[in-house]
């Protein structure tokens, strides 16, 4: 027993010194650090384990960053844009996107995974870009973020919903996806109509 105290101070310890000394890493990287140190297969008397396969939890990670995106950028949307179809599709980022979210998190609970509590680097550099923009200038730049974004999150659902190890994260990857999918059809519209 004192053995396993010992060992959780070294790693607390250690945790705590690198996330004062790198100032370098993101939400998400901090986050998918702590997943590998919980990871099942190597420590989990230490850590108390994660319950899923690492590439799950790092399909968490990557969800909960692009959905607390979603909605940051939906709010974003709804103060800096005066065209309706554009408040309409961003008034549904922030449901459908915190509706996902929520649901994720009850997840990663359940599964043991950390999950990052702000976005990453990238997406809080596409913030501040779009901060920056307003009237027509904000709506492409918006738009043209949501259909890439939409993009890159419907791959990154069809990929876990297919080749997900856990079940309740391969179901919540299967669920998600036909969301994104009229998401992606919905600003893909709009885009059209913009240029």
């Amino acid at each position: 027993m004192k053995k396993l105290i010992y060992v959780l101070a070294i790693s607390a310890t250690t945790l705590a010194f690198q996330a004062c000394n790198s100032g370098t890493k993101d939400a998400k990287e901090t986050a998918d650090s702590l997943n590998k140190t919980k990871d099942t297969t190597s420590n989990a008397m230490a850590t108390g384990g994660i319950a899923v396969d690492q590439s799950d939890a790092e399909f968490a990670t990557k969800a909960a960053v692009g959905g607390m995106a979603e909605v940051e950028l939906g709010k974003l949307a709804l103060t800096k844009t005066s065209n309706a179809q554009l408040k309409e599709f961003a008034n549904m980022m922030v449901n459908d996107h915190g509706k996902a979210n929520a649901e994720l998190m009850a997840i990663a609970k359940m599964k043991n995974i950390t999950l990052p509590g702000m976005v990453d680097e990238e997406h809080q550099k596409k913030m501040n870009d779009l901060q920056q923009k307003s009237g027509a200038d904000f709506d492409k730049a918006y738009t043209d973020a949501m259909v890439d974004g939409h993009k890159s999150t419907l791959n990154l659902m069809n990929d876990e919903a297919k080749d997900g190890k856990d079940a309740d994260i391969k179901a919540f990857a299967s669920k998600t996806a036909p969301v994104v999918q009229t998401h992606l059809d919905m600003i893909t519209k709009i885009q059209k109509t913009l240029k």
